[in-house]
């Protein structure tokens, strides 16, 4: 499978499914520091998904240095939500229904051993996102995973089927 086998509105579907999820996370718990420290691991998940994934033709399409690189270019990386889509309270259905219509997309098109990488790495971000600021305003309390983050983590994993 290769990059060519997705339209561009596909791509973009794949795209925000990652990116939805990881902001969902922060969202519902969000915090003046902590979600700039949240927005920070999340790109750095981003970033080190080519190397970490090498073999997975989803993941290398999506997110490899060029493909990245084109993305930024065409402007296919800005993800449109509404203002009701990103409240605290519904930012994760939104993130849900984003994962699915992904998920939908692949079916039929990429391999079940990218499919399930390509899962495992949405919820990577999330957990990565979730880990990396306190709680609190600033960000600097001493848990990590917060009881409204953990509780989207678990819906998270769930429709992932992991």
């Amino acid at each position: 499978m290769s990059d060519a086998t997705f339209s561009r509105d596909e791509m973009t579907q794949l795209a925000a499914a990652v990116m939805v999820t990881g902001m969902a996370v922060s969202m519902v718990d969000v915090g003046i520091v902590s979600s700039a420290i949240e927005a920070t691991a999340m790109g750095q998940e981003i970033a080190a998904a080519s190397e970490r994934y090498p073999n997975n033709a989803i993941i290398q399409a999506l997110f490899s240095q060029e493909a990245v690189k084109q993305a930024r270019e065409e402007g296919s990386l800005n993800v449109q939500l509404t203002p009701d889509e990103v409240k605290p309270e519904t930012v994760v259905d939104t993130a849900i229904a984003r994962i699915q219509a992904a998920l939908a997309v692949l079916s039929s098109k990429a391999s079940p051993e990218d499919i399930q990488q390509y899962k495992e790495f949405i919820y990577s971000c999330a957990e990565r996102v979730a880990k990396a600021a306190g709680s609190g305003l600033f960000g600097s309390g001493s848990t990590k995973v917060s009881d409204k983050e953990a509780i989207a983590l678990e819906r998270i994993k769930a429709v992932l089927a992991l």
